[in-house]
């Protein structure tokens, strides 16, 4: 019997049931997210708890007492009972399905954690109905292929939304995810405000609280919309609104833009939060991974999508600037920062020829430079 220690919890998990070392980045991660906004008195569903890797780390570094584990897998839910047990923990687990689960319980849940294989499509709806004012959501999707646009009619009929298939599509992959959550969170009169959202490796991760209220439901439901892509000239223009007044000719070069959406074009980070979780995860010796991560998302300017430098090179027929000198030269006149979307990419609020100016400006100065002997 194999056994793994994964920070405080200890585990042995059976061959049958899924474990993955890779993402335990992503648990490290979701405990600071808890530590930085949850109250330890919450009471928490894992309704995908496998292993029970992320519901015992919960309760072991997070502090929260009343956590409840759910698998529809009957070996999952025997494997969750005997790690539960040997963390010394009391949680609830319980072998049953998520609709079945969720349609039969009338309680609610301060915090639902959703991390299933592929698309969490087939269990929102149903969560939905175990939530309460400022219950927080933290959901995976691990189906990017069809979020990102490589199979754009599953994304269609599963999330509703055209996806991108170009350099914004890990972040356009996020914000239709959004769309799709805040739009069946409406049905219930919930409005939906993202804390922190993440695409990395395999995996897009958002962690959204609901607000109760008819009108908080319309609102957010405006803040969906669409953004028109120049391939020409990597210009993007961002239209909200139920039905949006949508421009396909780009204001920078007067070529055709693409169309995409709808999806979220409202905040993604609450940048209160990634400090508290950084703060957290200096004092705690978390992973250098799970803290450079959050370091890039606290640099990002929380504006929609982003100019890829490299791309805009291409576009131009010269060598690519450095970005970080693209971003000091932009903060001299606007808000700017590199973006953990794309590695080579820059968000800021100036217009795309703004930063084609200063690639050049910046690319001019370099081939004046003598060169070394």
């Amino acid at each position: 019997m194999r056994c793994i220690k994964e920070w405080l919890a200890d585990i042995s998990p059976s061959d049958k049931v899924f474990y993955n070392p890779k993402m335990s980045k992503l648990r490290d991660l979701s405990v600071l997210f808890l530590k930085a906004r949850v109250n330890k008195e919450a009471r928490l569903l894992d309704c995908t708890a496998a292993s029970g890797i992320r519901g015992i780390r919960y309760a072991l570094e997070a502090g929260i007492k009343d956590v409840t584990l759910l698998d529809i897998n009957k070996d999952a839910a025997r494997s969750a009972k005997l790690n539960v047990k040997r963390n010394g923990l009391k949680q609830k687990v319980i072998n049953d399905s998520i609709q079945h689960f969720a349609n039969s319980l009338e309680d609610a849940f301060d915090v639902i954690d959703l991390d299933p294989f592929g698309t969490p499509v087939p269990y929102v709806h149903d969560l939905l109905k175990l939530c309460k004012d400022n219950t927080l959501m933290m959901i995976t999707a691990t189906d990017t292929a069809t979020l990102c646009g490589a199979e754009s009619k599953a994304c269609v009929k599963l999330y509703g939304s055209k996806p991108i298939h170009n350099e914004l599509c890990h972040e356009g992959g996020v914000r239709i995810l959004l769309n799709y959550i805040s739009r069946e969170a409406a049905q219930f009169n919930f409005s939906m405000e993202p804390a922190l959202c993440i695409a990395d490796l395999h995996y897009m991760r958002v962690f959204v609280f609901l607000r109760r209220g008819a009108e908080r439901a319309y609102a957010a439901i405006k803040t969906n919309g669409f953004v028109t892509y120049c391939p020409h000239c990597c210009n993007f223009a961002v239209a909200k609104g139920i039905v949006p007044k949508i421009d396909t000719k780009c204001g920078n070069c007067g070529r055709a833009m693409d169309a995409y959406g709808p999806m979220w074009l409202g905040s993604l980070q609450d940048k209160e939060t990634v400090a508290r979780m950084l703060d957290a995860g200096s004092k705690g010796g978390y992973s250098g991974e799970a803290l450079k991560l959050l370091g890039r998302i606290n640099d990002e300017v929380d504006t929609p999508f982003f100019y890829s430098v490299s791309k805009i090179a291409s576009h131009l027929k010269t060598s690519s600037a450095p970005l970080e000198e693209i971003v000091q030269m932009l903060k001299k006149t606007h808000a700017a920062g590199r973006t953990h979307f794309e590695p080579d990419a820059i968000k800021t609020d100036a217009t795309v020829k703004e930063v084609i100016a200063d690639v050049k400006k910046i690319n001019k100065a370099r081939d004046r430079r003598p060169s070394r002997p």
